[in-house]
């Protein structure tokens, strides 16, 4: 039995990696039907990753090791955070370290060598986009915390299997409490996550760039890992939201049945949670950046209001 969960974990871990890009590939689909375009293959992620694989690997001579380094620890890190998750059934060995607290932590630290790799090329547009990675870190990651903890109160506990398995225990109830944290990480995903409105990931006007501004000096298969961690982080925050707060459908069991169940339920709420974002994305125009500290700081007052709206009306009661 231990090796058939493992072997359910290391499957759940590859299926997040192979994913992302088709997650991507649907958003970009549905913007381009929301703009009367016939728009690009549900499939040109893959296309592009393997593009890039193979091309040659280019690294500014100004660069240290740590610029070659960068873009394997920020995958891993990424990957591992997003492996933790539960996707599709719970009591996996890895949901020992599936914890808020741990994914935050492995997040930051991608961010950190994201930021340094930034820096490390020496160029100005690398240094400007990692002061604004870091401005926008600092403000959503308590946002984000909040918003989880209020869940985490329910269950008397910060793992995210035991927040799931308990609504699916329990019975879930859409509470006020939950409504304000769902506001709250939405916000705040988009952010992270460098989506309109915080930032556009399809431009490359280096004045209003953020995260791109770090990749600039990354070629070939160092660009590629950056940019498949960055789709991971985004395919991360679908399922947290999903199977947080809509967790029915995720397997409490490890029948075929039940995983086939699990897998249709979250690829179902990942489509919807794509169509919702190519909407926003479509609807919304980029905002200035002196407007995303306003931006994350609603974020962090929904997070506020959820939590102590849970504090009087649950544990108060």
């Amino acid at each position: 039995m231990i090796i058939v969960t493992w072997l359910i974990a290391f499957i759940q871990a590859l299926l997040i990696a192979a994913l992302a890009p088709l997650l991507i590939g649907w958003v970009r689909k549905v913007k381009a039907w929301l703009q009367n375009r016939r728009g690009p293959s549900l499939l040109q992620p893959y296309a592009d990753l393997r593009k890039l694989l193979v091309k040659e690997i280019r690294v500014p001579h100004t660069a240290s090791p740590l610029f070659r380094a960068s873009p394997y620890i920020v995958f891993v890190a990424i990957w591992l955070a997003a492996a933790t998750i539960p996707l599709v059934a719970l009591d996996l060995p890895t949901s020992r370290i599936a914890d808020i607290i741990v994914l935050v932590g492995l997040l930051a630290l991608a961010r950190f060598f994201l930021a340094l790799a930034g820096m490390d090329a020496g160029t100005a547009f690398g240094g400007m986009g990692a002061s604004r990675e870091m401005l926008i870190s600092a403000l959503a990651e308590p946002a984000m915390l909040v918003a989880v903890f209020t869940l985490a109160m329910t269950a008397h506990s910060t793992s995210l299997v035991s927040v799931i398995d308990h609504h699916l225990t329990d019975g879930f109830l859409l509470r006020p409490s939950y409504l304000f944290a769902l506001g709250a990480l939405l916000l705040v995903a988009l952010a992270e996550c460098g989506r309109i409105p915080v930032d556009n990931p399809a431009t490359h006007l280096e004045l209003t760039m953020i995260h791109e501004a770090m990749l600039l000096e990354y070629a070939g298969r160092h660009l590629a890992l950056m940019e498949w961690a960055a789709w991971i982080k985004l395919l991360l925050y679908g399922v947290i939201i999903a199977n947080l707060f809509f967790p029915w459908g995720v397997a409490q069991d490890f029948s075929p049945l039940a995983l086939g169940l699990g897998l249709a339920a979250v690829l179902f709420k990942l489509m919807i949670l794509g169509a919702v974002l190519a909407v926003s994305e479509t609807a919304l125009a980029k905002m200035r950046l002196f407007r995303v500290p306003a931006f994350l700081n609603l974020a962090l007052l929904l997070a506020l209001l959820g939590l102590l709206s849970h504090v009087i009306l649950e544990v108060g009661a």
